[in-house]
């Protein structure tokens, strides 16, 4: 009984604090956030909302200026603050804004957002049965290396995501009559618009490198030529 005891405790552990972490999150975002009022935008969301078959899409604004857009494991999606200030000044169109929320809808409809609560307890319960095991044959650095194999595969993990929620966007957008163009000239912009290369080794990134999500797209594009009868990736 103990052993068991024993061996059950990390994963007791992770999935409380799982959930204290999806609790605050939701929590936190609710509070720093505001509805999207944008009437020309929430027509393309509306017009997305049809197609993928959901009833409607309410988008928050996260109060932030760093630009990004997410989504919590209970389907709600937001946007930031910053991302929306580059529409309002012109810097993207009210289309690649809403490629940004299709690849939203796609991670919720794909399970990737409850499957990420997961991934986060499995995350905290491998580092302490790693950490123990390997402490054993390497003293002192058996957490270390636990926590770098376990950050290294679960990177892996979201940048399959990111593809998957790339893809279902892409259909998405397709189907609504908007069309990949904006998601890539979205992702031709990244870099310029957050300051950041969109590069790096890519296996040490959580999002793939933006020319490979580029050149998938248009991977997608050429599939889809020979096969007018196309659809969007099923999920659950």
């Amino acid at each position: 009984m103990l052993k068991f005891l024993l061996f059950a405790a990390p994963f007791l552990y992770a999935f409380i604090a799982m959930k204290l972490s999806a609790w605050q999150m939701q929590r936190k975002l609710r509070r720093d956030s505001s509805p999207m009022n944008d009437v020309a935008v929430r027509r393309l969301h509306q017009k997305l909302a049809r197609v993928a078959k959901i009833e409607s899409i309410d988008i928050r604004i996260h109060e932030v200026s760093p630009i990004n857009g997410m989504v919590l494991p209970n389907g709600e999606i937001y946007i930031t603050r910053g991302l929306m200030n580059c529409y309002l000044r012109g810097d993207i169109s009210g289309e690649e804004l809403a490629s940004v929320v299709a690849h939203e809808i796609g991670h919720v409809l794909l399970g990737h957002a409850k499957g990420r609560l997961a991934s986060f307890a499995g995350q905290n319960a491998a580092r302490i049965l790693l950490g123990a095991l390997f402490n054993r044959f390497i003293p002192f650095l058996g957490a270390f290396l636990a926590q770098a194999l376990i950050t290294l595969f679960f990177k892996r993990l979201s940048r399959d995501d990111e593809f998957a929620a790339d893809a279902y966007a892409s259909a998405l957008l397709t189907a609504a009559g908007i069309g990949t163009q904006p998601q890539k000239s979205l992702f031709r912009k990244l870099p310029t618009l957050t300051g950041q290369s969109g590069g790096g080794i890519a296996w040490l990134m959580s999002h793939p490198r933006i020319e490979d999500r580029i050149h998938a797209i248009e991977k997608r594009e050429e599939r889809w030529k020979s096969d007018e009868d196309h659809q969007m990736p099923t999920h659950s």
